[in-house]
């Protein structure tokens, strides 16, 4: 089996695990919550801003994502086809991480009792930039 049989699972895993990581504290927060917002209300915005700020992290990130991608694309069936599927994994890695903080900031957001609104919003931010770290249908 080629290198690219044994990668494409463990990128399938890799984007629903991080996908999984990302989203959970934003379920198990609004279903298991506690009642009062341990944190001041008056935190909710300036943790809003962060929030759509921290979309911009993943800019340079993305930019590594996707040189990595066409590097594993030339190097398919050649001899270094296993560095630039390592490459690649690393790049997605990173990428999802920093694609996944808008969540993980909404999280945050509602201990200070952000609006449900913001906090979909900053959840669907993140899986719509977590898509672009899909491995692409030239790879499969």
């Amino acid at each position: 089996m080629s290198q690219a049989g044994v990668q494409r699972p463990a990128f399938a895993r890799r984007w629903w695990g991080l996908l999984a990581v990302a989203l959970l504290p934003l379920i198990l927060l609004g279903a298991f919550g506690p009642e009062q917002a341990p944190l001041p209300d008056s935190l909710a915005m300036p943790l809003f801003v962060a929030a759509l700020l921290s979309m911009f992290v993943g800019l340079p990130l993305f930019r590594r994502y996707k040189h990595a991608l066409i590097g594993c694309g030339r190097a398919l069936n050649g001899a270094d086809e296993g560095t630039a599927w390592s490459e690649l994994a690393k790049a997605q890695r990173h990428g999802l991480l920093g694609a996944l903080l808008p969540a993980w900031f909404a999280a945050f957001g509602q201990l200070a009792d952000l609006h449900g609104v913001p906090v979909l919003l900053l959840a669907f931010a993140s899986v719509l930039i977590a898509i672009l770290y899909r491995l692409p249908c030239q790879l499969r």
